[in-house]
């Protein structure tokens, strides 16, 4: 065992040492181009090479969006035919078991992207969704939709955290941010496509298999199609495969821009990049700080109560006489259309500035919602400020408090740490997400709306100061950049 162990640490060190080697060629060689007076500025790397590869990966975005809002409009429908009808509880599970499995898969993921990479961690992730897609649409039980929400859940709590490391890792700069975006909008598009296809479920009998397998598709395409796309440069550089590194680089950005992302990839090494993290480096090391901000984040951004409103707005707009369906779809474009303004803002704004207007404008959206509910006014006045005011919210969420912490995540942690230390905060996400659409119908009853929205409010309000205080701007600036500016020094 001694002479095995001994054996692995010189072969571990003899990879360093070539990775060394190999980079310092490229650092030399850029540096000759600066001696010599031979570089010149040759901008930023189009986009149109990275974008397939940020396409086919926000299909598990897509896919994360359908099957968050598949349930809406086909539960009624589900419950009849399989036998739980009026079954609270059941109707809950169905719901809350996803959640359950979203968890698991979220906390899994950094492990399993750093272990395996970010396109086999995709494939991974579309497998749990092809399988529990056909569980759910042809089974005649309760226990059998259970098992498939459980399924389908495992792969949505992996494709989020998967899809903010990869797009991160294989932008160009210049539109990481709008590329970071995309997901967000994907997700939209996911829970618009699951409202419209769900629609005629409470009228054509069965449809709502349809609703459930027909997402084995997509699944099944972003298991195929990531077999031709890149894997990560950042992924293989930390695994000691440079090379291979640079051959996706060149896929990714051309080859006028290998040498300069090779020597910028090199900045953020320290020869400890394949080293196992430990967790007590994450939970209370050096790296503490940076997760904590990033797992306050997340809770924060489900502490403003989206959730309860994407959950509950239909009954508000029930009352001024807008039916189910056509509300779901008003605050599916709503969602929509704050994502495509932040796809076009983010790299122009920055994420700091998007994230402290988003969370001004959640809190001014839930006092709108406060004062409809209370005495101060009432009647038809009362009924369309909190319709607006519900849309408003959603708008305004899309615009930055949505998109910008799994993208801003994925740039902050260092590259060594990345993976592991999006699990840990996606998981806290997961976990906050659960509760909130849990407690939140009791809550309601307990407090009064008033008082609820006007916590929603004060949250919303502690995140712009703790958002003021801890996030910096990534804008412009590469992730080794931003790695080199923030990583605590040993």
């Amino acid at each position: 065992m001694r002479g095995r162990h001994t054996h692995g640490d010189a072969f571990s060190t003899y990879k360093r040492t070539a990775l060394r080697e190999y980079v310092d060629s490229y650092r030399d060689e850029t540096a000759d181009h600066f001696v010599n007076g031979t570089s010149k500025d040759i901008g930023n790397p189009s986009w149109r090479r990275s974008f397939p590869h940020v396409l086919v990966a926000a299909l598990s975005s897509f896919l994360f969006g359908y099957h968050l809002g598949i349930v809406n409009e086909t539960l009624e429908s589900i419950s009849l035919d399989l036998g739980f009808n009026g079954n609270v509880m059941a109707e809950g599970l169905v719901v809350s078991t996803c959640l359950g499995g979203a968890f698991v898969g979220s906390l899994l993921s950094g492990w399993i992207a750093d272990g395996v990479g970010r396109r086999r961690a995709f494939q991974l992730c579309a497998l749990p969704m092809i399988i529990g897609a056909v569980m759910s649409g042809t089974t005649n039980d309760l226990w059998g939709m259970l098992l498939g929400r459980l399924f389908v859940g495992t792969g949505m709590g992996l494709g989020p955290a998967v899809a903010a490391l990869y797009v991160a890792e294989v932008s160009p700069t210049s539109v990481r941010g709008t590329f970071g975006s995309l997901t967000q909008l994907s997700t939209c598009v996911g829970i618009l496509a699951s409202l419209l296809i769900g629609i005629p479920a409470k009228d054509i009998a069965n449809w709502w298999r349809v609703c459930f397998c027909i997402s084995a598709f997509p699944a099944a395409a972003l298991a195929i199609l990531m077999e031709f796309c890149a894997e990560s440069p950042h992924w293989l550089f930390k695994r000691g495969r440079a090379a291979e590194a640079e051959i996706m680089l060149e896929k990714l950005f051309g080859g006028l821009y290998v040498k300069s992302a090779i020597a910028e990839l090199s900045k953020g090494d320290r020869g400890d990049g394949a080293d196992t993290v430990k967790l007590s480096e994450l939970l209370y090391g050096r790296y503490f700080k940076m997760v904590f901000i990033g797992s306050i984040l997340f809770a924060l951004q489900q502490l403003s109560g989206i959730n309860a409103i994407f959950y509950f707005s239909s009954s508000v707009f029930k009352t001024v006489g807008v039916p189910s369906e056509l509300a779901n779809i008003f605050v599916g474009l709503a969602n929509l259309s704050g994502s495509i303004f932040a796809m076009i803002l983010m790299d122009k704004l920055g994420r700091r500035v998007l994230l402290l207007w988003s969370f001004m404008g959640v809190a001014f959206s839930m006092s709108v919602q406060a004062i409809a509910a209370s005495s101060l006014v009432s009647g038809s006045a009362a009924l369309y400020m909190s319709v607006g005011s519900i849309l408003l919210v959603v708008l305004a969420f899309a615009l930055g408090a949505g998109p910008v912490p799994g993208l801003l995540l994925s740039e902050i942690f260092p590259n060594r740490i990345r993976a592991k230390a999006m699990a840990i905060c996606m998981a806290v996400h997961w976990v906050i997400n659960f509760f909130v659409g849990l407690l939140f119908l009791h809550l309601l009853e307990k407090m009064g709306p008033v008082l609820l929205y006007s916590i929603f409010a004060g949250f919303c309000i502690v995140a712009v100061a703790f958002v003021k205080k801890n996030v910096l701007e990534t804008k412009g600036k590469s992730l080794q950049e931003i790695e080199i500016a923030l990583l605590p020094q040993e």
